[in-house]
């Protein structure tokens, strides 16, 4: 599982017929403080997220099939939960 900041919408006119009506989201990684980590995903949408939100990305593809109960989708980063706050542990 991966935590990001979703930072845009993905459009495109030709696609897999799999992306038929899903929704594609351009997701940065971030750290559990909130600060942005290496690197960036294209991620299926199964949450209703939206630009500026912070989400939980399943980045795995069986998982991410077995989210859409599909064995051939061609799918590997699904969206699944949209994050209300990061509160880490506090350390000794």
């Amino acid at each position: 599982m991966i935590i990001g900041n979703v930072i845009g919408n993905i459009f495109s006119t030709i696609n897999h017929p799999f992306y038929d009506g899903k929704k594609l989201m351009m997701v940065e990684k971030i750290e559990m403080d909130g600060k942005p980590a290496s690197g960036y995903l294209i991620a299926c949408d199964m949450a209703g997220a939206g630009p500026g939100e912070t989400v939980l990305v399943l980045d795995e593809g069986n998982g991410a099939r077995q989210v859409f109960a599909s064995k051939d989708g061609p799918v590997r980063s699904v969206i699944v939960g949209i994050v209300d706050a990061i509160i880490p542990e506090k350390t000794p």
